[in-house]
């Protein structure tokens, strides 16, 4: 099935949609910004990695051979984007009385829990940044000389020495830095840490010895090198959260121009990617986005609740990677539903083979749309409502139909063809009853209403109720039964 519609992608860099053009014709080689593992990720996190999925998807649907890297920050990263202070993983092991390796295997298991339950495939490599510290000590000697000053706190990164510096966040400005704090020494506002230096009297459990003193590398250091080192210079596309497009990012591009050249960025490549790409915030009115607030929303917590990961896949790519998504339990049960409605529709077709190729015109046609869609800076809205079409249409061969949904679905990540509605009914943590006893009351509530005992099937209904299940007779979907969500 070659997809014959240029790809096009909008370049943050850029402010433009701009057609792939592959730096090594036929591969596609990405890098996403993965991360910090000193806790759990909430869903606004996990929004990143749903987009660079679809993307790698995408890439692949496309046809191009995909190298896909996504880093691992288990050293370096500061409670916010100062130069300065408690480094997160140092700060939670502290507070978890633990080892911080321990701290951050665990969090990185839980992390790839929530990758393995969003359905987003395996990148070619995890890269560990534990695992890339004499590489970076490497790189910052070779650009510490022309570009880098120490300071008692460290090597500091002189942004004066590049061109175009913070092109990316537009931040042309030493106002448009404000969120990084003053350090004493320091040339200019937005100047940052390469490396910086453990503080006279203290020991960190990650510290290392280096030119510029015994410590640990930047936070921004640590994915120049793991991505310079894995894909080489320059690779087409970066991706990460649209929060690392005003500090980390624009760093990251310095440093690579410091590495690479020291042009200017009208010219993508001497920003080491061809193409930034950015997805924005996910929205919580309530304030539960926050990892501050106690019971922030976790994949797992929306299982606990009921509902099974893959609604949040779909209620992310039912709006556009860059624009804003609000999160409610009744938007994300309006995607359970529809999931719901294309599980069901295609389980006649899971036993049937794929057609080699598909010919019917109509479902040529919807092929070619959501090809179109897709290739539109992955217009996944639009593409899911030309799945909905390729799931309902009818008096087409049924093995080109399901050759079909197999190709849409292997971009928009939902394995419709092997999903069943039993694994769609997650149960409440806090359900009262198990399935079977669930089935075994709606066999004996069914026996009751064909007898006319109805009484006795309001009983049950009532029960069932008290115990978080919503009966759900006469369903058009026929489910039956629901756990009672939210």
């Amino acid at each position: 099935m070659t997809q014959t519609t240029p790809l096009k992608l909008f370049n943050s860099l850029t402010r433009q949609t701009e057609e792939f053009r592959p730096v090594h014709p036929g591969e596609a080689r990405v890098y996403s910004c993965g991360p910090t593992v000193y806790n759990y990720p909430h869903i606004g996190n996990m929004r990143a990695y749903v987009f660079a999925d679809t993307l790698g998807r995408a890439l692949s649907f496309k046809g191009y051979k995909l190298t896909h890297v996504i880093n691992i920050t288990d050293v370096g990263h500061l409670t916010d984007d100062a130069d300065a202070g408690e480094d997160k993983m140092e700060k939670m092991a502290a507070e978890k009385a633990q080892s911080i390796w321990d701290i951050a295997e665990h969090y990185k298991q839980a992390y790839w829990a929530d990758v393995k339950a969003l359905n987003i495939r395996q990148p070619a490599q995890w890269t560990i940044a534990t695992d890339y510290v004499p590489q970076m000590i490497d790189f910052a000697k070779g650009i510490a000389d022309k570009h880098c000053y120490a300071l008692p706190g460290g090597l500091y990164f002189d942004t004066s020495t590049v061109a175009d510096y913070g092109r990316l966040a537009r931040a042309v400005t030493e106002e448009g830095e404000g969120r990084i704090e003053e350090v004493e020494g320091k040339r200019h506002a937005a100047d940052f840490a390469i490396w910086r230096k453990t503080p006279a009297g203290e020991t960190r459990q990650m510290e290392w010895e280096s030119p510029w003193g015994r410590g640990a590398p930047g936070w921004h250091l640590e994915c120049s090198v793991m991505s310079g080192e894995v894909l080489g210079f320059p690779f087409d596309i970066h991706t990460g959260g649209i929060d690392h497009r005003e500090i980390h990012h624009p760093n990251e591009i310095a440093q690579n121009q410091a590495h690479n050249c020291t042009n200017g960025l009208d010219v993508a490549e001497n920003s080491g990617a061809r193409i930034w790409m950015h997805n924005n915030f996910l929205v919580e009115r309530s304030g539960k986005m926050s990892k501050s607030s106690g019971e922030f929303l976790r994949v797992q917590l929306l299982i606990d609740k009921g509902f099974h990961p893959l609604a949040y896949r779909m209620m992310c790519l039912q709006a556009h990677y860059r624009s804003e998504l609000e999160f409610s339990w009744d938007i994300l049960a309006a995607a359970l539903t529809r999931l719901k409605r294309m599980v069901m529709a295609v389980a006649p077709l899971t036993g049937l083979a794929a057609a080699p190729a598909i010919r019917n015109p109509k479902l040529t046609e919807l092929l070619a749309r959501f090809d179109a869609a897709i290739s539109d800076d992955l217009n996944t809205a639009v593409a899911l409502t030309l799945l909905d079409e390729a799931v309902a249409i009818k008096k087409v061969p049924t093995e080109e139909k399901r050759a079909l949904i197999e190709a849409m679905d292997a971009v928009l990540g939902f394995d419709l063809l092997t999903l069943t509605r039993t694994e769609l009914r997650v149960r409440p943590k806090d359900a009262a009853l198990e399935d079977e006893a669930v089935e075994a009351l709606l066999a004996t509530r069914k026996a009751a209403r064909a007898a006319q005992d109805f009484a006795a099937s309001d009983a049950i209904r009532d029960r069932l109720v008290a115990a978080g299940i919503d009966v759900m007779d006469g369903d058009p979907l026929r489910w039956d039964w629901k756990p009672i969500l939210g």
